[in-house]
């Protein structure tokens, strides 16, 4: 399967921004499993000073932080959802985050477009990256 290019996307300027206006990132698809790049980038996002929130099916903790099974069941301030889902899963994201009201930033690792959903975030206020990871771009800083 083609990887869809992003129409829709934030410019290194942008990015920077995110960051400094970050504090809490719900990652959507953190696995337990320490050999997988979302745990890989979540303990890396923890260890640089963010609040993680993990949002698996499974599991009681991982990187010492409640999972949360969906977006909706998280009962503070969400500033970026960080995304490791494949690409069709992105439009429930989209109205999750939209539902929610407060998520700032839809964020779709590497690998992972659909620009459909992310018009739809970007119409609701948010910005927008896709097919970037959050440790790369943050590293790069």
């Amino acid at each position: 399967m083609e990887c869809e290019f992003p129409t829709i996307n934030s410019n290194k300027q942008e990015i920077r921004e995110i960051f400094n206006i970050t504090k809490t990132i719900a990652i959507l698809g953190l696995s337990p499993d320490e050999s997988k790049a979302s745990h890989r980038v979540a303990k890396y996002l923890q260890e640089q000073g963010f609040k993680i929130v993990p949002i698996y099916p499974k599991e009681e903790t991982i990187l010492g932080e409640k999972v949360y099974r969906s977006l909706l069941e998280i009962p503070f301030e969400i500033d970026m959802v960080d995304i490791f889902r494949k690409s069709d899963a992105l439009h429930m994201v989209a109205d999750a985050c939209i539902q929610r009201g407060d998520v700032k930033v839809f964020w779709a690792q590497k690998e992972i477009v659909n620009n459909e959903a992310a018009q739809k975030a970007k119409d609701a206020g948010m910005t927008v990256v896709q097919n970037m990871c959050t440790m790369v771009e943050h590293r790069a800083l």
